[in-house]
């Protein structure tokens, strides 16, 4: 199979720009949710246990929530019944796209 130079360019320039989605999100993890999650999802943080984070690592514990959930909740926020914020918003900072890919980012946490 000859590969032309135009062909060669178009497969490269999708590695590229798919190692770059890739930083993306794991930049934006690690911005905006390692703090409380932990860098592997498990809430093992000061942080996390003070907010009381749930373990994203735990396949069961993902079994309870569907991506739009997750996405609505790192969208929205969280707060307990009381009206305390236990996740602020992330509706300002992250664009749809980032905070879809965020999600999928968790579901490649669970062990």
């Amino acid at each position: 199979m000859r590969l032309t130079f135009k062909t060669l360019a178009c497969v490269l320039g999708l590695t590229v720009v798919s190692s770059i989605a890739c930083a993306d999100v794991t930049e934006n993890w690690t911005k905006s949710c390692a703090s409380c999650h932990g860098k592997d999802g498990g809430g093992h943080t000061k942080a996390g246990r003070m907010a009381g984070v749930k373990d994203l690592s735990n396949a069961d514990y993902q079994n309870t929530f569907t991506d739009a959930d997750a996405a609505k909740q790192i969208k929205d926020g969280l707060q307990d019944k009381n009206g305390k914020i236990r996740m602020k918003a992330f509706a300002e900072t992250l664009s749809d796209s980032d905070i879809k890919d965020l999600v999928a980012y968790v579901r490649t946490l669970k062990k």
